[in-house]
Parts: structure tokens; sequence; C-alpha cells
């Protein structure tokens, strides 16, 4: 199958910041907001002037097509301009957190081989010195009331004609580089995922258009922030594709500050992650909360444990749409949908998407069985940039063989079992530490949890459960004991903790996921002890 014949054909010139951007003017919708932050909004016309001014910048800064621009940005209107701008030009876009410390920073330079960064004053004390250390890099824009001695992102922008040559759209086509995703680092340092301009476009139509619905009336909010891959798409990419309005903040997402923006701007749409629809079904203003501007909402980063889903849809009777997606393949290609959700599961294969599932061998698995999963279809990535023995193993084509394990049901439904080195073998069987989180999570005591593998005195695997207690219940052997006979009463034995750690907190990394390698980190550092 050419998975690409599932959208129309993209025409021989074709760019992002086109398609994304300046469609919305062609189609009458300069003049309509395209972005609201605190008291600041910009509309489609502003946004497209200010990309044009980011490109002659750019262009007069050196950088030239295919190179990379390293964004470093909190979620600021700024960050659509640079992305935009950078994809204008021509560049590649390389978006990285702006709270890593300047050793990260040093690393990415080098790694990207940016001409020039894009960041922010509050990121300086970090990242300045690495740029200046930096080998190639030549320039920086600094958003913010103090540029440290670089450039003023203003007054880089003031310089520039948005009529003039060098604001020009650079010719691309839909195979030309567009931009790199960089990977969790769930299994070691990040790598970028190389993409081009037509994965992106093509996840857009057919995840963003035809699951979701994006729409000109949707206003999005977003969990996490820009420069992950997962909200780069649902809060900038897709509502800019359908005309709608984004709404950004930079400060860190918490369940007051979602209340807060929920009440001031109404958005349609919420991009979530489970710990936080977990955080604010447990915050004292969810009773209150006036959530009926929301027409859905979206999950993904983490398994959704059906408990979680089950009451946030009883409490505000918003679905939530569960889906998976990956650096690798841009975003989300197995999702719920509408009117066809089962709970605990992650729902069915997005249109232009196919996938297998199989063993360590590589061949299928039978229906039922985990493994696995090997997808295909139009938005995978080329390459993780600078690691050929990586790529290869991972990417055959427009095929990759992902980390994720999972177990596809005779209906074609796909079930999340977890990464394969979260797998714990307990009693000479593996089990899932999310089947166990999901089960206690039916326990009313259980807030929060993270269940990781420990060695008993004989040396053996056994389950250890981190826990977070909801409010009026105390850790002890009370509480565990009745945890255990939860566990026991639903899951095959040999499953149930062996032992629990109460904390008041888990540890998360910067996609908003409970970080179970810390958590893995810390038992194992008491082993070696």
């Amino acid at each position: 199958m050419a998975f690409r014949d599932a959208v129309p054909p993209f025409p021989e010139r074709f760019n992002l910041c086109d398609d994304f951007l300046d469609r919305n003017l062609r189609e009458g919708r300069g003049r309509k907001v395209a972005l609201l932050e605190g008291d600041r909004s910009r509309t489609y016309e502003q946004v497209s002037e200010r990309a044009r001014r980011v490109a002659a910048a750019l262009r007069r800064a050196g950088v030239r097509p295919e190179e990379r621009v390293l964004i470093v940005l909190p979620d600021v209107m700024e960050f659509a301009d640079a992305w935009f701008g950078t994809l204008r030009a021509g560049g590649v876009f390389a978006m990285v957190n702006p709270l890593l410390h300047r050793e990260a920073y040093a690393e990415y330079l080098d790694y990207t081989k940016a001409r020039v960064v894009i960041t922010h004053t509050d990121v300086l004390p970090e990242i300045g010195p690495a740029i200046r250390a930096s080998r190639l890099c030549r320039a920086a824009f600094v958003v913010g009331p103090d540029a440290g001695g670089f450039t003023a992102f203003e007054d880089a922008l003031r310089a520039e004609d948005p009529g003039s040559n060098l604001a020009e759209m650079e010719p691309t086509g839909p195979d030309d580089l567009a931009g790199w995703l960089f990977t969790s680092g769930s299994t070691g340092t990040p790598k970028a995922c190389v993409h081009v301009h037509a994965d992106f476009a093509f996840n857009a139509e057919v995840y963003a258009g035809e699951v979701v619905g994006y729409c000109a009336d949707d206003v999005c909010l977003s969990v996490p922030k820009l420069f992950f891959g997962y909200a780069t798409g649902t809060n900038l990419m897709f509502p800019f594709r359908f005309g709608g309005s984004s709404v950004l903040f930079p400060e860190r997402a918490t369940a007051d500050v979602l209340f807060d923006h929920i009440a001031r701007f109404r958005p349609t749409l919420l991009t979530s992650v489970p710990t936080m629809i977990n955080a604010m079904l447990r915050s004292p203003r969810m009773e209150s909360a006036d959530l009926s501007s929301l027409r859905v909402c979206l999950s993904a980063g983490e398994a959704l444990p059906p408990a979680l889903y089950s009451e946030w849809k009883q409490r505000t009777n918003v679905e939530i749409l569960d889906g998976i997606g990956s650096a690798e393949m841009f975003h989300i290609y197995v999702t719920s949908r509408f009117g066809d959700v089962t709970p605990g599961s992650l729902g069915r294969l997005v249109r232009g998407y196919e996938a297998d599932i199989v063993g360590p061998d590589g061949r299928l698995v039978p229906v039922g069985e985990p493994g696995r999963m090997r997808i295909r279809g139009g938005s995978t990535a080329i390459c993780y940039w600078g690691d050929r023995e990586k790529s290869a193993a991972t990417f055959q084509g427009d095929t990759c063989t992902t980390a994720d394990i999972f177990r596809r049901d005779a209906a074609g439904r796909f079930w999340y079992e977890g990464r394969d080195d979260d797998l714990l073998k307990v009693s000479g069987i593996w089990v899932s530490p999310l089947e166990i989180e999901n089960c206690l999570l039916e326990h009313p005591a259980v807030a929060e949890v993270c269940v990781v593998g420990a060695e008993d005195e004989q040396k053996l695997v056994k389950p250890l459960a981190f826990v977070v207690l909801q409010a009026g219940w105390k850790g002890g052997e009370e509480t565990a004991a009745s945890l255990k006979a939860h566990a026991k009463a639903r899951i095959a034995p040999h499953k149930y903790p062996r032992w629990f750690e109460w904390r008041e907190s888990l540890p998360k990394n910067d996609r908003g996921k409970v970080a179970r390698k810390v958590l893995k980190g810390e038992v194992d550092a008491r082993t070696k002890v």
C-alpha cells in the first residue's frame, strides 16, 4: 500500500508554513484570532507577517535550506513565529525543553549543529554559556526583556521587511526535511527523528481532521508544552491547519492553572495526559468548575487507566479520546473514537496506517498475545539523526518497529502493555506493571501508583508499588493489607505487589509522564548497597 494515497496527493511545491498558516489568509481568516496568551492575542495575518520577518532574519543570519534552527522557548506566542518562520525559510525546526541545564544545551547545540538559536530571557542563565561556547552557533534571537548580549527577537524582526526577497516562501517539496522530533530518552539519550513536510501534513488530515474533527470553531488548550511533538501537533499544527485558535501559557501546567484558563478562554479541546486528568479530578475546584465548553479531551503519553476514564466521563460528560503516537511516527496512529471507546483500550488504527504485533523473532504473534508493534504509515520518520545502527533496527522504509508492547483483540482494538523494558518476570511469567497499576487504581485509597520490579531475599523479582494515597488514607500495614487483598481478588495471585512505599507525589518527566525509570533507579541503587 502507498500510505500517502490515503490523502490527496501533495503538490510538487509544498511547505508547511503555507499549508498550516498562509492557507488561512487565502480562506478569509486573516483577521481571525489564532493565538491567545494572557492579555495578548494575534490574528492569522499578524502571525503570517511575523513569520515572514523571522524567515528573513534567519536567512540574514546565514541559515540555509535544511539547516537546523534550535527553538528553546516556553509556550509564548513567539514560539509560533519562530516555528513557522523556520519552515518558511526552508529550515528544519528542532525544539527543546526550556527547563534544561547548560550541559544538556551544549549537547543539543553540538548534535543539531544549529547556526541560530531562538530562545527566551528566562533560559539565558543556562543556555547562554552553551551558545557562547558553541563552535558552530553564530547568532541567538532572544524573546523577552533582556537579550543578555545577544540579539533581541523583536529587534531582529523590526529590522526586516516582510515583503522582501529574504522573506519569501522557500520552494520546498513534500519530501524535503522539515523538523526533528526528539524521543523521550526513556532508553537513553534523546534521539532526533527526522521528518519531512508531508509527514506532518499527512497526520493532520487523517488524525486531526478525520478522527478529532478539528475545525475553525475550536479553541485549543494543552497540558504538554509545545516543544513536545504531541502538543506541537494538537495545539499548534492542527488548530492552524483547520483555522482554530490556540491558547498558550508559559507557566507549568497544574490543575489550578488549567481551571483558570478553561474559565477564561472557554476552550473546546483539551490536550492532556492521565496524570493531569487525575490531578484535576482530585482538585477541590473540580466540583464547581464549569467544563461545559469542552467537546473533547485528548489523552496520550502514558496509559489511561479505565477507572480514571470512567470517573472523568461520569463527572464531566466530556469524552476522552485516548491514543498512542511517537516521535518516530510524529503523532497518534492508534486511537479511540467518538462512539467507539472501550476503557483500557487505545482503540483502532487511524486510516492510512497498518500494524502487526510481532514476537522477538519478528514473526506475527496470535491474536490476543502481546508483542512489539510494527507500524507503517504516511508519517514515518526517515531515520534517527547520526545513528545508523539504531535507524536500521527501527526503520524499514515506511515501517517502524517500536519498543512498545501491545496486544490486539479479535475486534481490532489495541491494548497497551508497556515498554519491553518495563515488563516484569514474576514466577517465570511476564507481567505488565500497567495491569497491576490499573487494578490498584480501582481501590478507593489510591490516587496515583507506579509499579516496578524489586528483588526479594532470594533475588527473585516481585512487584513493588509506589503509592500516592487519596485524602483521608494513611500508609501502613493496614492499608497495604487492604491493597494486597484487593489485587489478589482481581488479578492472578503472582501479580500482587509484595511491598508498598507511600509517597506525597510521584516524579514526572518533561512530558508529564510518571518517571518510572527514576523510581526503578531508586530500587536498583538500594540493591547495590
